[in-house]
């Protein structure tokens, strides 16, 4: 019943216009009762003339690699025109604290839980990001936004200008404000040492693993959220692949590929799995099925999917929804 009165506030509220300094259109989606982990629902669209798969998954908000993982087999940059293709926007929320600001690394996107007013209604809203590299890994841990800046100056470090080195470039000892500056127009500043969270001149290299440690968004997106993160919100940086959540007393499971420097925590994927769906659990009598857990942990699609025993679930929810693309 809960979840049912949250579904319909969640498609009251779905698309709503956030106004900043310009006008950014973001969806933002009802906070749901403890009891209820999901947020969004699957799409599935026509790739216009001209469309890449990014170009769809940006007007969604999504990046590279929630896309190519929802379309298997689906060209990136030149999709058939006319073809249906999925846009993953149904998510788990990461487990943990429903406030402040949570990074997810494998799943590349990050959530917002914004301040409440006294008579206003708890959202959440959520965005894809770029991460940093292997070999320049965005750290795991708690720190807070402690400084913002429009319109910020980039000064290299000098790890950075090494790279550059080793590759024949030599990088200049300030990059201004401007179309060449990595940074974009907006930048939030970690307590974490040399991290931001950041705008960027690049926006197809959301969604993928491209930084040098810090987290990047699509320019419209950070342009909203920039005026409205106070300094010293609060962020927690995890490493969840594999997420459960519980919706209209259903049981769920995320999948997300594992990082590769993390792969040897979860090289037992079933049983890191199995101790999440068993934690969630708890004291319910709820009944897990392990083929629908299995096959969700070989998928590795990034949807939430369904995983409860003697469930039915409608098409769009199932491994199956993939067909409505072919």
């Amino acid at each position: 019943m809960i979840a049912d009165i949250y579904k319909r506030l969640a498609k009251a509220l779905a698309l709503v216009t956030v106004m900043s300094a310009g006008t950014v259109f973001a969806e933002v989606y009802p906070l749901p009762p403890r009891d209820v982990d999901i947020i969004g629902e699957l799409r599935t669209v026509e790739v216009q003339e001209g469309e890449t798969l990014l170009d769809i998954g940006r007007r969604y908000g999504l990046g590279y690699e929630e896309m190519k993982l929802a379309n298997p087999g689906v060209d990136v940059w030149l999709p058939e025109v006319g073809r249906k293709v999925v846009v993953p926007t149904r998510f788990i929320l990461p487990p943990g604290p429903r406030e402040g600001l949570v990074l997810n690394l494998p799943e590349m996107r990050l959530y917002y839980y914004p301040p409440v007013r006294p008579g206003e209604q708890p959202t959440v809203e959520t965005y894809a990001v770029s991460i940093g590299r292997m070999d320049w890994r965005t750290p795991l841990g708690e720190a807070r936004v402690v400084t913002k800046v429009k319109d910020p100056a980039w000064y290299p470090p000098e790890s950075i200008k090494q790279e550059a080195r080793a590759e024949g470039r030599e990088m200049p000892a300030v990059v201004p404000a401007g179309p060449d500056n990595p940074l974009g127009r907006y930048a939030m500043r970690l307590s974490i040492p040399g991290y931001l969270i950041h705008s960027t001149n690049r926006p197809w290299g959301v969604g993928m693993r491209a930084t040098h440690g810090c987290v990047r968004m699509y320019p419209e997106d950070i342009e909203g959220l920039f005026p409205r993160v106070p300094v010293d919100t609060p962020i927690r940086i995890i490493n969840e692949p594999y997420k459960v959540g519980w919706f209209a007393g259903k049981l769920y499971l995320e999948v997300h590929p594992v990082l590769e420097e993390h792969q040897s925590e979860f090289d037992k994927p079933l049983k890191a799995v199995v101790e999440k769906v068993a934690a969630k659990l708890g004291d319910s009598d709820e009944r897990v099925d392990h083929s629908r857990l299995r096959m969700t942990l070989e998928i590795v699609d990034g949807i939430p999917m369904p995983i409860s025993r003697d469930t039915t679930p409608p098409l769009q929810l199932t491994a199956n929804f993939r067909d409505l693309a072919e």
